[in-house]
């Protein structure tokens, strides 16, 4: 079905194009665009068919630009920009930020933390709209068309934005109904005849532990232990949940610890050492690289910051 006036400019076209070659998907280029697939394939036949050459290949797992595709996408990409620009810098004229901010987040962070910020962040700027999507991957942010990143990180990668919110702290931790059974470690060491559960990620089970030199000027004492266990889940709540059932001890990021380290239900284990390089030791926001920070985007960071400001206070146990 060709388009109702076939003179009428194809600009939308060529940019669900650009599109289309960052998400090298229909379906997340349709969420992106806020279309139905249909709609998609639609504006893309219309477009290749005013081209009068293929501009995509699709295959059962992948859809990819032809040379005639990227050739148009690259003579474009720079005006698009500049009309977004040209957006943004206009948007920024108005009283009050407004706008839609997509945000991606951990699963675990996301839900306990970022999650409750948002309903008085939506109150305080009704102008805003925000799209949470909670996912432990770590998203491509500029392909998958994300304003905004939480990730929880020991640093901040170079070629984005970056704006640090609070700091966070790996704990080991057990339950009471662990502690009485199997008793309470008094060294590092001690964990290799312990049950510990495990953060699913590549390579072997090795836990590394530091703390300060004995006198002034002394380098950090550390330890590494080979742990086993009978579980491993590559998500903290549920790691969590796993601690407090007594099926053994294991490492966590004070997010998922604080709330069962306050009300005594789970117990910070050799407190006087300190966890290395299994979690990250902060909180971030993230955002693509650009010339200017929308100020919807700037708004929430600066919320973010404020309710993270105080960490994620514990209680020893």
């Amino acid at each position: 079905m060709a388009p109702a006036n076939p003179d009428a400019p194809l600009w939308a076209h060529v940019q669900l194009l650009g599109v289309i070659a960052q998400t090298g998907s229909f379906t997340r280029t349709a969420q992106r665009l806020q279309l139905s697939k249909a709609a998609v394939s639609q504006k893309l036949a219309e477009l290749e068919r005013a081209v009068g050459v293929p501009l995509v290949q699709r295959t059962t797992r992948s859809v990819r630009l032809t040379d005639a595709g990227q050739h148009l996408v690259d003579d474009t990409a720079e005006s698009f920009a500049r009309i977004e620009h040209s957006l943004a810098r206009v948007r920024e004229l108005a009283d009050e930020p407004r706008g839609l901010v997509r945000v991606s987040a951990p699963v675990a962070l996301g839900r306990q933390h970022v999650a409750p910020c948002l309903e008085a962040f939506l109150r305080a700027w009704p102008g805003i709209r925000v799209e949470l999507e909670l996912d432990d991957r770590l998203v491509n942010l500029a392909r998958e068309g994300f304003d905004l990143a939480v990730r929880h990180a020991s640093a901040a990668p170079d070629n984005h934005v970056a704006w640090r919110l609070c700091g966070s702290r790996t704990l080991l931790v057990a339950g009471s109904a662990y502690l009485r059974k199997r008793g309470r470690p008094l060294h590092p060491s001690e964990l290799e005849a312990h049950d510990s559960l495990l953060y699913l990620r590549p390579g072997p089970a090795l836990w590394m532990f530091e703390r300060p030199g004995t006198h002034r000027g002394a380098e950090p004492e550390r330890v590494s232990v080979k742990v086993q266990g009978p579980l491993r889940v590559n998500n903290s709540e549920v790691l969590r949940d796993a601690v407090l059932a007594g099926l053994g001890l294991g490492q966590l990021p004070d997010f998922s610890a604080a709330a069962a380290l306050r009300a005594g239900r789970l117990h910070e284990l050799l407190p006087e050492w300190r966890p290395v390089g299994y979690f990250g030791d902060a909180i971030y926001a993230l955002r693509p690289w650009a010339p200017q920070v929308p100020r919807a985007v700037r708004a929430l960071v600066d919320h973010l910051r404020e309710a993270l400001a105080a960490g994620f206070a514990t209680a020893p146990g």
